[in-house]
């Protein structure tokens, strides 16, 4: 490969890590392409010729920063794919703590800056990107709670669970607010708080399972 062949990947992806790390900084309203190019050493040019727009510019980079998180911390933690359904949800749950509390984090930054200032873009990224995952979350959670669970007890699990991983977005906000304050726990181990939400979330499934079998299975005999 020539010096030619290999100039333009090195610009698209010098565009890709700085546009990641701005945006999730500061959000697609308050990014310029200008700034993304300065600190690239690029130009608008390489910008049109790569990516078209700001807005084609904005969803690479939030797929590449997502690919990249996935790299680190593969979604299944590890877990291989024929382990318990306990065992596969607890990796899913590491997996995706550790991915948030990640320093250098830029995908959950920009969905926090999403969250804050939403853009018409969010459907395609919730589609192509985020809906898999949650697919395969819901799928152990349902695994897990047994056939009798109907789709409002695997829903209520899934926010329970998702609420309490990304109770880490609000808290990293909150260190970057009010960085006055010393001390964030769940940030200081996450680790630690991964586990207590594995542990927590595991327990209120299986109570949640035996109240459902016990309730559903009557009913069933009373019929």
């Amino acid at each position: 490969m020539t010096d030619s062949d290999s100039k333009p990947l090195k610009t698209r992806m010098r565009l890709l890590i700085t546009a990641s790390r701005i945006f999730a900084e500061k959000g697609f309203q308050e990014t310029t392409i200008a700034e993304i190019c300065e600190q690239a050493q690029s130009n608008i040019a390489s910008v049109n010729y790569h990516f078209r727009d700001k807005e084609s510019l904005y969803l690479e980079s939030w797929r590449y920063a997502f690919q990249q998180d996935l790299a680190l911390y593969p979604s299944d933690g590890g877990v291989a794919s024929d382990a318990p359904a306990e065992q596969r949800l607890a990796g899913r749950i590491r997996s995706l703590i550790a991915r948030i509390a990640a320093e250098n984090s830029h995908f959950f930054a920009i969905i926090n800056k999403e969250m804050a200032q939403p853009t018409s873009l969010l459907p395609e990224i919730l589609e192509k990107e985020i809906n898999p995952q949650r697919q395969a979350m819901i799928a152990q959670i349902k695994e897990c709670l047994g056939p009798k669970a109907d789709d409002q007890d695997i829903h209520f699990c899934h926010a329970s669970i998702i609420g309490q991983c990304f109770h880490l977005m609000q808290v990293k906000h909150m260190k970057k607010t009010y960085p006055e304050r010393r001390h964030y726990p769940e940030l200081e181990n996450p680790v630690s708080y991964a586990e207590h939400v594995v542990l927590f979330s595991l327990a209120g499934i299986r109570a949640l399972r035996n109240r459902i079998e016990q309730s559903r299975g009557d009913s069933e005999c009373a019929q």
